[in-house]
């Protein structure tokens, strides 16, 4: 089965790189759904997974000059300990217990039909944000280190319990919260923080027990080269046909992993 896991990671790894969307959209709800992995397994390898890839794109990102690092830095303050505090309520739950596994499930389901739409309306959020006559704008500047200190609490929590959020929905937030910041800039901020957050969560994981490390190295042997042909073909294909397939998929796993058993 590890060829199986090997080639899924590949898989993954070539989509992540044509399209951007973080791996953990993808990889966890096809390790549970297609491979039976526990839920709180998956999630807790992911997670490892995604801190592991996910440095590559930080450390280019930073040598560019391409990360704002005191949004960073805010982010960072909401989502780490907001993701200590979820690992530890975690861990007073039995992770074989069927109501622990039906919670990580539920808020999957939930989180890919948002990343779903995050990515159906992108542009319109988007727009939104750099918009002057949006009524929440004066609000939003005013107020802006707490609300990105809250959106980091948000993204802390998610991405612990379900290793989704950390890519496109964070990505979201911040267009939203940053309309003047560069794109590419906000890009590199948000890779540069999915780094610790996932990396802590994932060590977290790793101390309930819930992160397989067999999984793990065939998942990278497989991703890591995927990543790079994906990015060498992602400009190819025209983004108004990559984001309305891969969101019709998330809609569809998010639904199915919603529905009872």
């Amino acid at each position: 089965m590890e060829w199986g896991y090997t080639l899924s990671g590949l898989i993954v790894g070539f989509i992540v790189g044509v399209t951007g969307v973080g791996g953990g959209s993808l990889m966890t709800p096809l390790l549970i759904l297609m491979f039976g992995i526990s839920p709180a397994t998956a999630v807790g390898t992911d997670l490892l997974y995604a801190a592991l890839t996910k440095t590559g794109g930080a450390w280019v990102h930073g040598r560019r000059g391409t990360v704002h690092w005191r949004l960073v830095g805010l982010l960072a303050m909401g989502s780490l300990p907001a993701a200590l505090i979820t690992v530890l309520a975690l861990n007073t739950m039995d992770t074989d217990d069927e109501a622990f596994s039906g919670l990580i499930t539920s808020m999957l389901g939930v989180a890919l039909i948002l990343t779903a739409l995050s990515l159906l309306f992108r542009k319109r959020l988007s727009r939104m944000g750099r918009s002057h006559f949006w009524f929440l704008v004066e609000w939003r500047d005013r107020r802006i280190v707490s609300i990105t200190i809250a959106t980091g609490v948000v993204l802390g929590v998610l991405v612990t319990i379900t290793s989704v959020g950390a890519g496109a929905l964070g990505m979201v937030m911040l267009l939203v919260l940053y309309p003047r910041v560069p794109s590419v800039t906000l890009v590199g901020s948000d890779i540069a923080h999915a780094v610790p957050l996932t990396l802590i969560a994932g060590m977290g994981h790793a101390y309930m027990g819930t992160v397989d490390f067999g999984l793990l190295g065939s998942l990278l042997i497989g991703s890591l080269p995927g990543i790079y042909m994906g990015s060498h073909v992602g400009g190819r294909i025209p983004d108004r046909i990559l984001r309305p397939i891969l969101s019709t998929i998330l809609i569809v796993v998010g639904a199915k992993l919603l529905m009872p058993s």
